[in-house]
């Protein structure tokens, strides 16, 4: 449309309707007035394209052993996710998509990964609990729920029974 001259009737057709059904303060018009125009004048042109974005370090260089770089900012971590979330308000696909990298790229850092790994394996986390052998029974009817015989209770003397 930006060979032919705009119809000013069909700013104002759409202004009108626009005002009619929403509350818009007087000073406000002629923004409202020009904005639609200008909107109308890039009908049919092609969308402007988003600028391309580069990251503070390369990609290759994003990951080390004991942290991981942010794309955005430079930020050095041993875990981006909460970074990311609140710095730049995305989560862990909207990263990957903004900067083109595939599912499988850490954001965190191998060495750490490793660490908590080594931890869990070491707590047993992953693994069911080995089932305990059973002993026969030795007479005793109330056992704790591991087995082992449970402690003899000591009753608590009165005052008046205490000894002088």
């Amino acid at each position: 449309m930006s060979d032919e001259v705009l119809d000013p009737h069909l700013t104002t057709k759409i202004v009108t309707s626009y005002v009619s059904h929403n509350t818009i303060a007087a000073d406000q018009v002629s923004d409202l007035i020009s904005s639609v125009h200008r909107a109308l004048g890039r009908l049919g042109q092609p969308a402007q394209p988003q600028d391309v974005l580069t990251p503070v370090v390369s990609v290759r260089r994003s990951v080390h052993h004991d942290y991981v770089v942010c794309l955005d900012c430079g930020y050095r971590g041993k875990t981006l996710r909460r970074h990311i979330a609140t710095r730049h308000g995305l989560n862990r696909d909207e990263y990957l998509k903004r900067w083109g990298l595939k599912a499988d790229h850490p954001l965190t850092a191998p060495g750490y990964s490793e660490q908590r790994s080594a931890l869990a394996k070491e707590l047993g986390f992953g693994r069911k609990p080995s089932k305990p052998t059973r002993s026969p029974r030795t007479g005793s009817a109330s056992k704790s729920a591991d087995g082992a015989a449970p402690l003899p209770t000591r009753k608590r003397q009165s005052p008046s029974q205490a000894a002088p």
